[in-house]
């Protein structure tokens, strides 16, 4: 088995695009979560009983928690997304070099 591998820019890029596709449509779907499952729209579906009150203030801090929860694995997403490509750069850049010293140091 050899200690060898390839890093191929290209590929790299292709992922961290993916990464990038999925952090956008994560937030976009938090967003519309968000203005589906504000308070008031909890409250209009569990009413204003005093017994549901309770159960509306359970849901509504789930809520929030959910969206802080994804909202933070979405720019997670971002922040691989854009290591991913800093990667990438870097590797071209290097096989770059590794190419102009191959062919006789041309800069």
């Amino acid at each position: 088995m050899p200690d060898e591998f390839y890093i191929d820019p290209q590929e790299m890029t292709k992922l961290a695009n993916a990464f990038d596709t999925r952090a956008y449509d994560l937030s976009s779907a938090i967003k519309s979560f968000q203005t589906k499952t504000d308070a008031e729209q909890i409250h209009d579906g569990f009413g204003f009983l005093t017994e549901s009150e309770e159960v509306t203030s359970a849901y509504i801090e789930l809520a929030s928690e959910m969206s802080e929860s994804l909202g933070k694995l979405a720019r997670h997403f971002d922040e691989i997304g854009q290591a991913l490509k800093t990667n990438a750069k870097n590797s071209e850049a290097s096989d770059d070099a590794l190419t102009d010293l191959f062919k006789g140091g041309k800069k």
